[in-house]
């Protein structure tokens, strides 16, 4: 488990990161969302070690990081925005290099990680020679070389073209077999294509925290109905919080299951004579979540 305890990062008078907390559990894909300068990257780089909060704690199965520091990575995979390779290195020779560094013998620790990224054509190449997706390969093979329990992915399908981003998607699906994965992105589709769960960050402070399957679910349902008392009579149903017209029809916010909640307001509505025409629920999507997190007022 990885867990965040009120973690704050200032540079000098600017205050990044601001009282975040949260716990990751084994086996969960993580999305972490925010728009540029939120304080996703300084978020990661604490959660690696890389960089001392300036308040607050990351603990590793209830140890904090600051203790054991180099075992704390040894567990952590890392794949930053911009990845540090060595542009004059063949991809055989930076992943050997790699797998040294972490006192891995590269015979026994590199083929299993080009096979995982499916690099075996490209091993001969100079990195400066890849596509941005076949770098993006390399920096996710050296990331699991040692097969890391927590995974921390920087943006990693910016800037791949379609078929480039499919195969990263399958990638982080598989490697989440075995490593508990943490996405950082600004990009809604690939937390919807890959994660069970969304951060939403906000000016440094984490507004959201929330399963996908429940941040998406209907809260509300549109209500199509003729009638001279129609938005009075849905709201004296019970379970209903909010009733809005919109053009022809209501928007009505409820709680409780939402089959009960239908099946209430249909009652109501025909006993007060009107007509019902429709009554549907209002899915949202994690985009439409995003931006109504992000323009409340903090």
């Amino acid at each position: 488990m990885l867990q965040a305890e009120g973690l704050t990062r200032r540079y000098g008078d600017f205050l990044a990161v601001e009282d975040v907390s949260f716990r990751i559990e084994p086996g969960e894909v993580v999305g972490l969302l925010g728009h540029n300068g939120a304080g996703k990257t300084t978020i990661m780089k604490m959660l690696t070690a890389y960089l001392e909060p300036s308040a607050g704690r990351v603990l590793m199965d209830g140890v904090p990081i600051v203790e054991q520091p180099d075992q704390a990575q040894s567990r952590i995979g890392y794949l930053p925005e911009n990845l540090p390779v060595y542009p004059e290195l063949t991809v055989a020779d930076y992943l050997a290099y790699v797998a040294r560094l972490r006192g891995l013998d590269p015979a026994q620790a590199v083929p299993p990680a080009v096979r995982s990224t499916e690099l075996e054509e490209k091993l001969s190449s100079p990195i400066s020679t890849l596509s941005r997706g076949f770098k993006q390969r390399v920096g996710v093979a050296q990331a699991i070389l040692h097969n890391p329990d927590f995974l921390i992915l920087d943006e990693p399908t910016n800037g791949l073209d379609p078929s480039q981003t499919q195969h990263m998607r399958s990638l982080i699906r598989e490697l989440s077999s075995h490593a508990t994965v943490i996405l950082s992105t600004h990009i809604m589709q690939e937390v919807s294509a890959v994660c069970d769960r969304a951060l939403i960050l906000r000016s440094g402070r984490l507004a959201l925290d929330a399963r996908l399957a429940d941040l998406v679910d209907a809260q509300s349902l549109r209500v199509r109905a003729q009638g001279d008392a129609v938005e009075n009579t849905l709201r004296n149903v019970p379970g209903v919080s909010g009733v809005v017209r919109e053009d022809n029809a209501w928007q009505v916010q409820v709680s409780g299951p939402m089959d009960d909640c239908a099946s209430a307001i249909t009652e109501a509505l025909v006993g007060s004579g009107a007509s019902v025409q429709q009554i549907t629920a209002v899915q949202k999507d994690l985009e439409t979540v995003f931006r109504q997190v992000n323009e409340e007022v903090a």
